[in-house]
């Protein structure tokens, strides 16, 4: 019977654990790394960015998104839709292509590879032959084209990819229709592209690499790089490396000798560099836009990344801050944006607007336009501090178009998020940026930027995005991507913001922490420094990091927003390395590898100065810009390690050779022991606790530190509490009075000194009911329930290797869990979730959510200190992915899986953030749409508005396509039955009407 109750026990424990608790990869925010292909669908408002790494993601609308991976570990060097379908054909460098289709499944759209091709050529030919190097799309949507390296072009029938070789265009059949004299002096090249006449689908010109464009005979000897066909067929625009272009007529027998042939170099008279894309479109009045990138004088600006756009009298040279891949026209009618995906981020530019401004992005926006150095998550931020924190944003954003976003394809279908959540990141230039992290678009919010404070070397009157009037090429400066840092002291290392009382503490590389407060008008005034010495005076110590940054003395013009108002600088200007912040009590408490303070941010003056350096720890003295010796000092010990293991394997085996009269010969123990050291060497090091020692380097460093209104001197009277947590393992623990008007004071109560002396990377007391405290001012906003203050608390010590409970306030030990003795892995990350039932609104568990070098995310009961999940996240190799997450309050996290893009993943049942969407089927019109049988459109009509097509009514359909759509109709329309389908066909073609 005990059996029989104790698994039912477990088996409604499961069931719970299923209801609280579920991993998944939600969605990648940023700019994908590595960029290498663009593709846009008019039809579909879809844009594509193939990467490096093999991943094609798609955008729409914001909140429309879609990630496919490719199998292969290859670049994506091209991607095409086909038009007016769901379909898009990807190229990979090892010259595969691959076939995607959007399918609707359970009402939303999945992102699905349905085939993949790659050319074969006749037996013993190069390979060459095959290499393609230009894809075209056909209008007809049945056909693709592709341009290979040899001069062929190959025709092939999609979606099954098959060959149609009666139709292929041979290099022989091209050179007979060249002239002898061309053919005699140059050779026929690779293609390197493939047009069709806009007005006529029937005639494609293909362009090759030495110049020629057939059906036309050139005698330039340029390079060809790039054609467009104007948009009434009537010209050819052919671009060259030579930095020209030219204009053609495309054909006709009157032509005159002039209006053969326009040459024009934009950036002569110097060489100049290619223009390797040229587009030309109509406007609605007035003379055409005219774009091409490249064509920069080689000498003075070959280092230029442009895209030039004239139109009538206006000329620009938009200048980026790094490499183009690819651009486009969005054009519904006429030009109205210009998107540029260059090779660190999406620029769109309003050609609509007077001064054509840029469109600012809702997606894909560079996080790493200065590198990300830390970042701090905030959940549920109440409406009033989120608003004013849009305000000071808006008036940021004034140079930014107001036209909306122009790729607006799919629909999104997930639901409003529950709540506004902040997710805010520090940078190397020392900005502060602002993040709305509530849905699947990452949007930005408001930029804060701290070097204002400070002088620095960078010039004030320098204006990247100004040129010079009357310079040429008219240069104009775009995008936000800038990797250079003034002055890398200023990089933010560690953030805290106060949701309640809109308090912001920002801590940096050289020892400053800065007390910001939000105010939505602007103002000018001086920013006191207060020296904090964290060395207490102790002699035989000399710093030789970076020096400290110098403050402003006069005073300096701060904009709407959040505002400094008090500065902290540490003695040694060490890395701030642990920050946190009590707005209801005004104090801030931060920690260095020296030691930690406590900062009176009300009354400006420091609390508590406590020193943690180790006297042998000298490491500690040197600064990140010593580091290197550091790292040499740990390549030592690893091998010092390694031949100590290699002795006592050795040894070992020796022992029992002469125990047991062992007749191994030398050959067979040696090979036996390799085979020993490598897999100890691979699998993930598993060992007892062992104390540490306390010789190692950085063990004063302070790892975190943690405010608490708990019980430390008697379990009758409850007080703050001030607790930090060393990198030797040690835990301090100091007694705060906080009276109104006098000066605050402190007492150390008690110390504890883990036996095993792993750093202590989290701290967290809970009350009477075993809960987390709630955060400062929580209570007081009726946003949590007091805390219970009868019962006895507890304090949670979490170690690298272990979580430890500790009864207070006599501070015993209650009970531990072991994590290294499990599976060998030791704790990175750290922090407290409530996960919600998915299935009760009223039911839910606090846990711990912890990171660990292995890249398992782990969930840990509270206060029972229990294993309930764990789940692989990162892998393990990705070092700074592991070293960047951060956890939100309700079981989700993110981390970096590449300097611009973040994973989010979620732990939580209940709470998920992930795209929802749904991209149907373009219907397509004029002479297109009607070469398509009637029963085919509405065959596609029906699997957009109603669903998968029975089989059975799919094969009858088929087997009567040769009949007169007039007779089809009314049987169509009986098979169906389906109002909505009625009413789509109605709209999208008149002349199919539902039966009486």
């Amino acid at each position: 019977m005990k059996r029989f109750r104790r698994h039912g026990q477990e088996s409604q424990r499961d069931r719970l654990k299923q209801e609280l608790f579920q991993f998944n990869k939600t969605v990648e925010h940023g700019f994908p790394h590595q960029p290498s292909a663009l593709g846009y669908s008019p039809s579909l408002q879809l844009l594509a960015i193939g990467t490096r790494s093999g991943a094609i993601k798609l955008y729409g609308a914001p909140g429309v998104e879609f990630m496919g991976l490719h199998d292969e570990n290859a670049a994506v060097t091209q991607v095409h839709f086909l038009p007016h379908q769901v379909e898009l054909v990807t190229l990979l460098d090892d010259n595969s292509l691959h076939m995607w289709t959007l399918k609707a499944h359970k009402g939303l759209s999945e992102l699905l590879e349905i085939g993949r091709f790659t050319l074969t050529g006749p037996p013993g030919a190069p390979p060459s032959v095959t290499r393609v190097t230009a894809v075209l799309a056909h209008s007809s949507g049945e056909l693709l084209l592709l341009g290979t390296e040899g001069g062929h072009v190959f025709i092939v029938e999609v979606p099954g990819f098959r060959e149609l070789e009666e139709r292929n265009i041979s290099l022989d059949q091209v050179a007979s229709s060249v002239p002898d004299d061309y053919i005699g002096r140059r050779n026929l090249e690779h293609v390197e592209t493939l047009q069709e006449n806009p007005v006529d689908p029937n005639q494609v010109v293909i362009g090759y690499g030495r110049g020629l464009m057939v059906i036309w005979n050139l005698e330039k000897q340029q390079q060809l790089e790039s054609m467009w066909w104007t948009e009434d067929g009537g010209h050819l625009l052919s671009s060259h490396s030579d930095g020209s272009y030219c204009r053609w007529m495309a054909g006709g027998e009157d032509m005159n000798e002039e209006e053969e042939e326009k040459s024009d170099i934009p950036y002569g008279h110097f060489p100049c560099k290619a223009i390797s894309k040229i587009i030309q479109l109509p406007t609605e009045k007035g003379p055409p836009f005219l774009l091409f990138s490249g064509g920069m004088p080689r000498a003075s600006y070959g280092d230029r990344h442009c895209i030039t756009v004239i139109h009538s009298k206006t000329h620009v040279a938009l200048d980026f801050t790094s490499r183009i891949i690819d651009f486009f026209l969005d054009c519904p009618l006429y030009p109205s944006a210009l998107v540029v995906l260059v090779e660190e981020e999406l620029v769109v530019i309003d050609l609509q607007t007077e001064g054509w401004p840029v469109i600012q992005t809702p997606y894909l926006v560079p996080l790493h336009s200065s590198a990300i150095t830390c970042s701090h998550h905030v959940s549920a931020i109440p409406l009033k501090l989120w608003e004013r924190v849009l305000a000071a944003g808006d008036l940021q954003s004034k140079h930014y178009s107001k036209e909306p976003w122009p790729i607006t394809g799919g629909q999104n279908l997930a639901p409003d998020p529950p709540q506004r959540d902040l997710l805010l990141t520090g940078h190397e230039d020392g900005t502060v940026r602002f993040w709305d992290a509530s849905g699947v678009c990452l949007c930005p919010m408001y930029k804060l930027s701290t070097s204002g404070v400070f002088h620095t070397d960078a010039d004030p009157n320098d204006n990247m995005n100004q040129g010079t009037e009357g310079e040429w090429p008219p240069f104009r400066k775009v995008g936000c991507f800038d990797p250079y840092s003034d002055d890398p002291r200023l990089g933010v290392q560690k953030i805290h913001l106060c949701k309640y009382s809109g308090y912001l503490a920002v801590a940096g590389t050289a020892g400053q922490i800065l007390m910001l407060e939000l105010n939505d008008e602007a103002a000018e005034h001086t920013v006191e420094a207060k020296v904090v010495d964290l060395l207490q005076g102790q002699e035989g110590f000399r710093w030789k990091g970076h020096t400290q940054l110098d403050v402003r003395e006069e005073p300096v013009l701060f904009p709407p927003g959040f505002q400094p108002f008090t500065l902290v600088q540490c003695q040694p200007p060490a890395v701030v390395t642990a920050l946190t912040l009590h707005s209801e009590w005004k104090l801030v408490a931060f920690g260095t590898s020296h030691g930690f303070g406590l900062y009176d941010y009300q009354q400006w003056n420091n609390v508590l100065v406590k020193c943690t350096l180790n006297p042998s720890d000298q490491l500690a003295m040197e600064g990140p810009l010593s580091r290197v010796k550091s790292i040499k000092k740990s390549l030592r010990q690893s091998f010092r390690r390694i031949r100590r293991s290699r002795v006592s394997l050795r040894k070992h085996h020796v022992n029992n050779a002469a125990k047991v009269g062992s007749i191994l010969s030398l050959q067979d123990a040696n090979a036996r022991l390799e085979a020993e050291l490598a897999e100890m060497e691979l699998a993930p090091v598993q060992r007892k606790i062992e104390a540490r020692s306390s010789d190692d380097s950085f063990t004063g460093l302070v790892r975190t530190i943690y405010f608490a209104d708990t019980f430390l001197s008697d379990s009758s009277h409850n007080t703050p509490s001030l607790w930090a947590g060393t990198n030797g393992g040690c835990v301090f623990a100091y007694m705060l009075r906080l009276p109104a008007a006098e000066r605050r004071t402190d007492e150390l109560v008690t110390e504890i000194q883990l036996m095993h002396r792993a750093p202590v990377v989290g701290i967290v007391v809970l009350d009477g009911h075993g809960a987390p405290l709630p955060e400062p001012l929580e209570v007081a906003h009726d946003l949590a329930r007091s805390p219970d203050m009868q019962g006895s608390h507890h304090l949670v010590v979490i170690s690298e290797e272990q979580f430890k409970v500790f009864t207070l306030p006599k501070v015993s030990a209650k009970m531990k869990l072991k994590l290294t003795a499990v599976d060998g892995s030791r704790v990175r990350r750290v922090g407290v979730a409530w996960f919600g039932s998915s299935r009760s609104e009223d039911y839910g568990e606090s846990g711990l959510v912890v990171l660990t070098n292995q890249g398992d995310v782990h969930v840990v009961s509270l206060p029972t200190v229990k294993m309930q999940v764990h789940y692989p996240c990162v892998r393990r190799e990705d070092v700074s992915g592991i070293a960047s997450c951060v956890f939100t309050k309700h079981g989700q996290g993110f981390y970096l899986i590449s300097p611009s893009e973040f994973e989010r993943f979620s732990l939580s049942a209940r709470y998920l953030v992930e795209p929802r969407c749904l991209v149907e089927v373009p219907f397509r019109t004029g002479s297109a749409t009607q070469r398509r049988p009637i029963w085919l459109n509405m065959i596609l009509i029906y699997r957009t508005e109603v669903g998968t097509l029975d089989e059975a009514r799919l094969k009858i359909l088929v087997s009567v396509q040769g009949a007169l759509d007039i007779f089809i109709q009314p049987y169509i329309f009986f098979f169906f039955r389906n109002k909505r389908f009625y009413k789509s066909v109605n709209e999208q073609s008149p002349r199919c009407k539902p039966p009486e």
